[in-house]
């Protein structure tokens, strides 16, 4: 059944997974401006800097979801597959 599926085929998940990387990236960016300032010794960012540093664990999640919903799919195909092939056995 795997030789039938495209390769470039979304399965379920895969939004979320390129949604979390996308945030955790920007997340990490904005981590990476905050700190800068501390160790360059120049005046600090405001305080929303450091919230959009938050992105990080955000996108984290984001992507964890994604591949929970993946795996998730994955064991409902299994199972189907699974119970179309019992059923063909009792046959």
């Amino acid at each position: 059944m795997r030789d039938k599926t495209q390769a470039n085929s979304a399965q379920p998940g895969d939004g979320l997974v390129r949604a979390g990387a996308l945030v955790f990236f920007v997340g990490a960016v904005a981590t990476l401006v905050t700190v800068a300032p501390l160790f360059l010794g120049t005046t600090p960012f405001p305080t929303y800097m450091f919230g959009l540093s938050m992105l990080m664990g955000v996108g984290f999640v984001i992507a964890g979801a994604g591949v929970l919903r993946s795996a998730a799919a994955g064991r409902r195909r299994a199972r189907a597959a699974r119970a179309v092939s019992g059923q063909l056995s009792e046959q």
